[in-house]
């Protein structure tokens, strides 16, 4: 089995990569949205427990099948030791059934996230996002309070691609990932 960490900035594209590599590889995607939306729903707030139990439950039960992999998508924050700790813990869950890890890191500047930020697929598959002025401040909000894009260097996985997709297409992005990686 392969498992893809497709992660980056709020809005840098890593759902619309993401659907585009899926098309390409046959790897099932799992954004992290997945989980997001339907816990916003039921509490009526971002509610960190219950999401991160919901995506375990998914991990645990995927890593089991015959599937050929995953993509899973992830907002990184670098400067917080709690997010490293929660990427050794998905790689534990997937570890014993002989996984393959790959990392993909995209970045774009803040003014093309906030472009792409509005986009028609964006909001059509994460209803959070559809308070603009609401998504925008959040996006700005996390850009200053978090380290969401690796040093260089600082990413020390085999198998790590850093990718800047602001002027690649989706499916630019997604072809250049399964290249590079044999997908």
């Amino acid at each position: 089995m392969k498992l893809v960490l497709l992660f980056g900035n709020a809005a840098v594209g890593k759902m619309t990569v993401g659907q585009e590599l899926m098309k390409r590889t046959g790897l099932r995607l799992f954004h992290n949205h997945m989980t997001i939306e339907p816990v916003l729903e039921v509490f009526g707030t971002f509610h960190s427990e219950a999401i991160n139990r919901c995506r375990q439950v998914i991990f645990e039960e995927f890593a089991k099948t015959d599937q050929y992999g995953m993509i899973f998508t992830y907002m990184w924050a670098f400067d917080q030791q709690s997010d490293w700790d929660y990427v050794e813990r998905i790689k534990d869950i997937f570890a014993p059934y002989g996984t393959e890890f790959y990392y993909v890191e995209l970045i774009a500047s803040q003014e093309v996230r906030l472009k792409r930020n509005i986009s028609e697929n964006r909001l059509q598959n994460k209803s959070s996002k559809r308070d603009i002025e609401s998504s925008n401040q959040r996006l700005l909000n996390d850009d200053a309070k978090y380290r969401l894009e690796s040093y260089e260097g600082e990413i020390a996985f085999p198998n790590y691609l850093r990718l800047d997709n602001s002027s690649l297409s989706p499916q630019e992005a997604a072809v250049i990932i399964k290249d590079y990686f044999s997908l």
